[in-house]
């Protein structure tokens, strides 16, 4: 099988050429255009993430020999999350070459981060079944790159910070509520509140649900630190 010059390109950019080029593009394959005879990416993206895991795993204890377990842990997380997936995939424009059904690429699909994160795990799972542990091993460490060595001491998210800081303070579970839903199906914007058990508020909008808990509840544990 021959790649096409755009998936060729592509390549160039993850610096990696497949000995079995189907792979790959099994890896770029949307269940929104796959069929019996053009499998999806799902079952590729199911391997991708464990051996994602693996290596993030190793590098951080690598990168750090006295850290514990309770610091590797949220480094751990915050390295291997589907959005951290999505920002290495925007990097090398995993977008650009997914292969979609017309309604995702109508709905923006090469822009979705489940999307993209999910293209990115297939992509390792493919180069580990096309070169090895070793191939994807160096593919993760030099697309990851800095990441690793800069993630936070306290990678926490958001959303856990703030769960773990009422709790210590004895209150309930934060609420999360939809205040406002804007734009287009394809183009959502989600308006999104948290609130504590003591009254303390803050909102914060986003195009997911999640990235707009997520940045109220950092917005909420910006203000209670002040």
């Amino acid at each position: 099988m021959k790649l096409s010059a755009e998936l060729s390109a592509f390549c160039d950019r993850i610096g990696y050429r497949f000995q079995r080029p189907e792979l790959l593009v099994r890896a770029l394959t949307h269940g929104s255009i796959s069929s019996i005879t053009r499998p999806d990416n799902q079952r590729l993206e199911f391997l991708g993430d464990r051996v994602l895991g693996l290596v993030m795993a190793e590098a951080l204890l690598d990168a750090d020999v006295e850290a514990t377990e309770g610091v590797l842990a949220p480094r751990y997380n915050a390295l291997v999350r589907k959005e951290t997936c999505a920002d290495v995939a925007r990097d090398i424009e995993l977008g650009a070459v997914l292969k979609l059904g017309k309604s995702e690429m109508v709905s923006g699909g090469r822009r979705k981060e489940a999307l993209l994160g999910d293209g990115m795990e297939a992509l390792i799972a493919a180069v580990y079944r096309d070169g090895g542990f070793s191939s994807a091993r160096e593919l993760i460490l030099r697309l990851w790159g800095k990441r690793i060595h800069e993630v936070d001491a306290d990678a926490r998210d958001p959303k856990t910070a703030l769960q773990e800081f009422v709790q210590a303070r004895g209150e309930a579970t934060p609420i999360y509520e939809i205040i406002k839903r804007e734009g287009p199906d394809h183009a959502p914007e989600f308006t999104i509140a948290v609130t504590l058990a003591s009254g303390e508020r803050a909102e914060a909008k986003a195009g997911a649900k999640r990235q707009a808990e997520q940045a109220a509840a950092k917005a909420l544990l910006e203000r209670l630190d002040t």
